[in-house]
């Protein structure tokens, strides 16, 4: 559904975007990820036909989106990020003027806005000019209209910015229930927004793509193992021999103090990379006479991973 290669783009002497690739295959939700200035908006308004790259191409579904400008706009539902509507009209009759713009034919015009309006949970405000909608409703609006036409491809930009906890989680179960149908490029900063919502993670830092895969992957193969240990002979345990006996196991990169359990007991916390560790921890522990009483798994979390990548 989208293939983007070499993008590149500047803004003066600022480059936003530094030679940008990656492809989204048809009905996958895909969120995008990034610091402030690390090039999301730039990336999503290029593709959304806002803005020209300066080098590079984009197409989506197979059409390039500077040649083929008109039948790529037609297949693309975009909110950007500040949701411009036209405060003064009341949501139906703004509703059946982007029906009007995206030349929706008049006989599938009635049918559309239905489908929409049930979609987006809008059919109690009709009638209110959207100057009288909360944030909330203000985005549920802005989605409304980014369905309206049926389009293949959904970009939304921060579609949860100021919203409340209550209305985070309804826009999020719209999302999902939208990427049931349609491919969606969801640009966040809310990091178990896209845990909850997306299949795929793509971030970006410095205009670059630095990480690619599902939200469950991308910290897979890194972690922290916590054991809490006595000695199996009932002698006192000294902490800094368990310390080389726990650094020593495979895989294990870095050996911490952790919370014990009361007196005979020690606890602590290893950091291990690419290879789980625990194996090695029960056959040391049965080697130096040690009885494990707590052994605890815990990978590495989407924000651990987004803050090393992006250089936080």
């Amino acid at each position: 559904m989208v293939k983007i290669a070499g993008l590149k783009k500047a803004y003066g002497a600022t480059q936003a975007l530094k030679g940008l690739d990656f492809s989204v295959p048809k009905g996958q939700v895909v969120g995008l990820l990034g610091p402030n200035g690390a090039g999301k908006s730039t990336t999503m308004r290029i593709l959304a036909g806002y803005v020209v790259a300066d080098e590079g191409t984009v197409q989506v579904g197979g059409e390039d989106v500077v040649a083929g400008s008109v039948a790529t706009r037609r297949r693309i539902g975009y909110l950007p990020e500040n949701n411009p509507l036209y405060e003064e009209m009341m949501v139906v009759d703004f509703l059946r003027f982007v029906a009007e713009v995206r030349q929706v034919p008049r006989a599938q015009q009635r049918q559309r806005l239905e489908h929409a309006i049930e979609r987006c949970g809008l059919s109690t405000v009709l009638g209110k000019d959207i100057s009288q909608l909360s944030k909330g409703y203000r985005q549920r609006v802005g989605l409304a209209q980014a369905i309206l036409h049926e389009p293949d491809l959904l970009i939304l930009d921060e579609p949860t910015s100021g919203l409340d906890p209550n209305q985070i989680v309804e826009i999020r179960h719209l999302i999902a229930e939208l990427g049931k149908e349609k491919t969606v490029i969801l640009s966040t900063h809310i990091l178990s927004e896209v845990e909850a919502t997306c299949q795929r993670v793509l971030i970006i830092a410095d205009g670059k793509l630095v990480a690619d895969g599902a939200p469950e992957q991308l910290g897979k193969g890194e972690g922290t193992v916590t054991v809490v240990v006595a000695s199996r002979v009932g002698l006192t345990l000294e902490a800094g021999t368990v310390r080389s006996v726990l650094e020593a196991v495979p895989g294990v990169s870095r050996v911490e103090t952790s919370e014990a359990e009361g007196g005979g007991t020690l606890g602590f916390a290893l950091r291990y990379q690419n290879e789980d560790p625990r194996r090695g921890v029960f056959e040391a522990a049965v080697k130096n006479d040690l009885l494990l009483l707590e052994m605890r798994r815990q990978q590495v979390s989407l924000e651990e991973t987004f803050r090393k990548l992006t250089g936080a």
